[in-house]
Formats: structure tokens, sequence, C-alpha cells
């Protein structure tokens, strides 16, 4: 699943694209994915422009001048699709065209875990998507207190917590492993055992890794593509995610004595890390 780079990339690509375009036309052709899409909504959106683009967590969420949301979130294998041709080829899967005075946007969702819905704008974070959603790792209140004072109460695992989207959203298992890496914080320790410095060691980490990632494009490692179909670099340049047993970038573990990296189930989510480097 795409997690908050992937997602901030695509969201940006559509903006540079798109701009404050006016949606001409509509046409969904299977209503059947994550949450079934309402009939008559694309009646609502046609004629009205795109104001502004947001990213919250991992959904794309398009403003319009209508004072309601158009809130898109890509699912497993859900990629969006832009052409400047209206007569562009169709293919197996595009689930959604969306038809403006810029250029053409496709939802292709082969798998059908995506979700498409339409909102009031002022009750966005009144709506079951946002509600419980916690704060952006790139807001100015994510800091060592807040983070400290969230994991002193959670008795899992501090990679664990990372995950949770109601503490901090857009971080998914990719990143959380590379984030305890660089911050060089084993994902074995508890979340309640974490101090404030190295609270403050996390956030750091998370907004470097992050802002990495979105200026690689994005981790593809296997669905993930960005809406001119080309793969995001940053699976390039991870340090642990997917590497067992390979010697660590940043310390000199012997990977012929038992060193390297490791791969543990943790809720049922793979972690890897370096025992030697991460404490």
């Amino acid at each position: 699943m795409p997690e908050l780079p992937e997602v901030e990339t695509v969201k940006s690509e559509i903006a540079r694209f798109l701009g404050n375009a006016k949606i001409l036309d509509m046409k969904i052709y299977n209503r059947s994915l994550r949450e079934k899409i309402s009939e008559g909504v694309e009646t609502k959106i046609v004629g009205n422009d795109i104001v502004k683009y947001e990213r919250c967590g991992k959904y794309i969420v398009m403003n319009l001048s209508n004072n309601y949301s158009i809130v898109w979130h890509l699912g497993m294998s859900g990629r969006i699709k832009l052409y400047q041709d209206k007569n562009f080829e169709s293919v197996k899967h595009d689930h959604i065209i969306m038809q403006t005075d810029k250029g053409v946007l496709v939802y292709n969702d082969p798998r059908r875990f995506g979700m498409f819905d339409y909102v009031k704008t002022d009750n966005l974070n009144k709506t079951k998507y946002f509600q419980k959603m916690g704060i952006d790792p790139f807001d100015k209140n994510f800091d060592a207190d807040f983070l400290f004072a969230h994991f002193s109460k959670k008795k899992v695992p501090v990679k664990v917590a990372l995950l949770d989207q109601s503490i901090v959203n857009g971080i998914g298992n990719i990143y959380a492993s590379e984030i305890l890496y660089d911050a060089k914080i084993s994902p074995l320790r508890s979340a309640s055992d974490i101090k404030i410095g190295e609270c403050e060691k996390i956030v750091v980490s998370t907004r470097k890794i992050l802002n990495k990632a979105i200026e690689n494009g994005g981790s593809t490692l296997r669905d993930y593509h960005k809406t001119d179909g080309s793969v995001g670099h940053f699976q390039n340049l991870h340090c642990v995610y997917n590497k067992t047993g390979q010697k660590c970038p940043k310390c000199k573990c012997d990977v012929l004595n038992g060193g390297g990296i490791k791969k543990i189930v943790q809720a049922g989510r793979s972690t890897f890390y370096c025992e030697t480097l991460q404490k």
C-alpha cells in the first residue's frame, strides 16, 4: 500500500498537471471498490473547478469550488494516470475517468481496494476517514513532547506504535523500519520505554526519511507507480527494509558471525533492523 511519500508524490504530480482545472465530465465504470461509490456522485462533481490539493495521511483530497471535496485512497494496487489527450487508450481496470479542461485523470485499480468519496469540505475532519487520524509528521506540533506523551501510554513495541495511524499518520511498514534504523533505536523496545531524547531522534529521523523518500518519488516494490508510469527510486536507498542477511550500511556488524540485518514479525508485519546498531 502506498505510504505518505508515495501519496505526496502522486498528489503533487496531479496538482502540477491539472492545477485549478474545471471538471468537464466524469465516468465511473466500476462502483465496487473498497466501499461502493454512490450513484449520481459524478453529476455533483462535473462543472466545478479544483481549487486546492491536499494530502491527509494516505489520502488525496481535491477541494472543489462548490465547497465539496473528492477524497481518494489508492488502496493496495490503485494508481492515478494523467493524459493530455482525451483520446487516450483505456485499458482494463480503468474504473474512473475524469475529464478536465487541462487534461484527463484516470483511476486504475486491479484489486479494487482503493476508495473514492465526495464529502463537504467543512466536514472533512468529521468524516470516518479523518476523525480518528493522528498528527501529520510534518505538522509543527509533531515533536518529542507529543511523541513521548503518546508512547508513554503504549506497551507495544515502538515500531508497532509508529504504525498507529491514530498517533501519527502516513507512516507505513517500509518507513517505520527505516526511521528506527536512522534513529538507532531497536524496534523490539516497548514504546513506553522510549525516553524523550530518543523521541526527539525519532521525530528528526521521521522527517529526514520521509523527505528523502518524497525527493526520490517514493518506493516502488510492487504496484506503486507515479502518474507517468515511472517508478519511485527510494527503494534503492533503503538501508534495512527487505535486506535480510545483508551487511548493515552504517556499522561494522559481521555478517559471517551472526551480524547483518535481521527480519522479525511484529503485529503481523515484517520488521527489518540491525541488532548491533539499534539499541
